[in-house]
């Protein structure tokens, strides 16, 4: 009977383990920079790709990146200076802030679309090391070439509510559109 529950358990494992390796998300190649000037000096990214990219990035920055009703708010999840006024006010008229853009993301696949895409990345207080996306999807601390999930890349939403203390993934109250 011993030798039954071994098997058994041998068995286990390697589903397990087998399982767990099919659930490992596909990496794509991308691009991570935390300026334009670190872009422009990687010998295989040319100067209009890198200004193209941090030009999209900087666009999509005000409104992909998470939104707060408060400074306190978005330092709390970004850190102390790390965060900023948005260019849009609440239905009420108060402010919004967001987190500051600390780099960008570019890639040739990014998304499953030809051509060059880029996105804003962030870092949050609690791994200041990391680049986040604005869908808070880690991207990992290596700039330049490197290799990230397929997720990753997807092109970061709209976001239209402000969020409570607690960071990615809680909500308040929604904002106007009108830029200021």
């Amino acid at each position: 009977m011993k030798s039954w529950s071994s098997k058994s358990t041998a068995l286990m494992v390697g589903v397990s383990l087998l399982a767990l390796t099919a659930c490992e998300e596909p990496k794509v190649d991308a691009f991570v920079f935390e300026s334009l000037d670190q872009c422009k000096s990687d010998p295989l990214a040319s100067s209009d790709q890198c200004d193209s990219s941090f030009a999209e990035a900087q666009t999509q920055h005000a409104t992909v990146a998470p939104k707060y009703a408060s400074a306190a708010d978005c330092q709390a999840d970004f850190g102390a200076e790390k965060c900023e006024e948005a260019p849009y006010k609440t239905s009420s008229g108060g402010s919004v802030f967001m987190p500051l853009m600390m780099g960008y993301m570019m890639g040739s696949m990014m998304g499953g679309r030809g051509g060059m895409m880029s996105q804003p990345l962030y870092k949050s207080a609690k791994s200041p090391n990391s680049f986040r996306t604005a869908e808070n999807k880690n991207v990992g601390s290596k700039t330049g070439g490197t290799k990230v999930a397929r997720s990753a890349t997807s092109r970061p939403t709209f976001k239209s509510s402000t969020r409570s203390r607690g960071g990615f993934g809680s909500s308040g109250s929604r904002f106007g559109s009108a830029a200021t």
